[in-house]
């Protein structure tokens, strides 16, 4: 490595970031040049929670905890629906590349997240304790 003087350093400090990579060479902008981000395709959500947001297998809250977004994570969306309501919010996605649900209070979308078309359900059974419960 190459080691500057005094002066080289002053012409550097004194004449910004361009005199720097002409004094410093070519190799220092390669490595200070930040990595390209892989950022999701619209539509995506990012989690606004501080604590996260979990990942449900179907959009309520009594469904089963299949994973868990932290916070700022970004998420590819798949469609929405309106269910079980959150703290005001009754919308909730389905993400892109797995088959779970978020709430919508904790996640911001960007793009357009069309409403779901089709989504498969599974039938509820019965038992025949339940089946003459009301409400």
């Amino acid at each position: 490595m190459k080691i500057l003087g005094r002066r080289a350093w002053r012409i550097a400090a004194s004449s910004g970031a361009g005199a720097a990579a002409i004094v410093l060479g070519a190799p220092l902008l390669a490595a200070a040049a930040p990595a390209q981000a892989s950022w999701p395709v619209a539509p995506y959500a990012t989690v606004i929670s501080q604590s996260g947001v979990n990942e449900r297998q179907y959009p309520s809250t009594d469904a089963s905890v299949l994973g868990i977004l932290r916070y700022a994570d970004q998420v590819g969306l798949r469609c929405k629906v309106r269910a079980q309501n959150v703290a005001g919010n009754d919308v909730w996605y389905l993400l892109r590349d797995q088959q779970a649900w978020i709430s919508a209070k904790y996640a911001v979308q960007t793009g357009t997240v069309p409403y779901c078309k089709g989504v498969q359900r599974k039938p509820l059974t019965l038992s025949p304790r339940s089946a003459g419960a009301r409400g």
